[in-house]
């Protein structure tokens, strides 16, 4: 990944994050960092893997749902904040994304976060993931936490104090995978060999094209799973909310299986098929 795209893409986030109440469009924020929109479309997609038009909207659909729940801000003017021309277009593409109304997401008073603003890594390294892979410890539970942060945009309805809970549980029984480049987190793994379920399973954005989700899936399946067959849950199909994790998922191998409600949320558990033959040690 060229540096100066890195460059490039955090001094857009940075410019969007301080505007993030105006109506923004891409050819105002390529304006603002001196690329051409054509340019920073390019490169930013290719640093976080959204699109900027995709990244405004889930980040002003999030700081309007933090007023809902935090705030009596009125529905139009955090509309109108967050560049939509009326009440019923804001409401509109709010539902499509949180599955609630803004109305309905006010009156049940839990706020989740669709995106936050990344903290990207200037020099990202070419990581051998094989080698990177190791089991997650207490003291990694901070720096484990600012990661899921970073990737909660694959994550709906991630409720932070249950998550940390749950984690501390699968460290101490060596359940928890993590990836490092230096001291950052670049990927996290969890699951229960007791379920056969996979709970967690996230790269960062940068290191998304490195092998990583395909080491940690390949070192779960021979320390805990086994040959058979293991679980995970994500967005259903046609979800608007779902920035590209279900479809990651599926080039692992999993395939489609019930439909499920979880928190409230649409998902649908996948399923990635036994090894025919027991699992091959490398």
């Amino acid at each position: 990944m060229e540096h100066h795209s890195i460059e490039a893409t955090a001094a857009a986030i940075s410019y969007i994050e301080a505007h993030l109440r105006d109506k923004l469009a891409l050819e105002t924020v390529a304006n603002a960092v001196c690329y051409s929109k054509y340019h920073l479309h390019r490169m930013f997609t290719d640093t976080l893997g959204l699109t900027p038009r995709a990244y405004i909207q889930r980040r002003q659909l999030t700081e309007a749902a933090k007023c809902l729940v935090f705030s009596q801000t009125p529905v139009l003017e955090l509309a109108l904040c967050a560049g939509y021309e009326s009440q019923q277009a804001f409401t509109t593409v709010f539902k499509a994304m949180y599955k609630q109304t803004p109305a309905a997401y006010r009156q049940n008073k839990v706020f989740y976060p669709l995106q936050l603003a990344p903290a990207l890594k200037p020099d990202p390294s070419v990581l051998d993931s094989a080698c990177a892979i190791s089991y997650a410890g207490l003291s990694d539970l901070p720096a484990w936490m600012e990661f899921a942060a970073l990737v909660v945009d694959g994550f709906p309805c991630l409720d932070r104090a249950a998550h940390l809970a749950q984690v501390e549980g699968y460290i101490r029984r060596r359940q928890a995978l993590l990836v490092r480049d230096g001291e950052t987190i670049v990927g996290a793994a969890a699951g229960s060999p007791q379920t056969g379920s996979i709970d967690f399973l996230a790269v960062h954005p940068q290191y998304r094209r490195c092998g990583l989700a395909a080491a940690l899936l390949a070192f779960m399946r021979q320390a805990f799973f086994g040959a058979r067959a293991v679980s995970i849950t994500t967005f259903r199909a046609g979800d608007k909310a779902d920035p590209g994790q279900r479809a990651a998922y599926q080039r692992l191998g999993f395939v489609e299986s019930e439909l499920l409600v979880e928190f409230g949320y649409p998902t649908q558990r996948l399923i990635l098929p036994p090894v025919q033959g027991g699992v091959r040690c490398g």
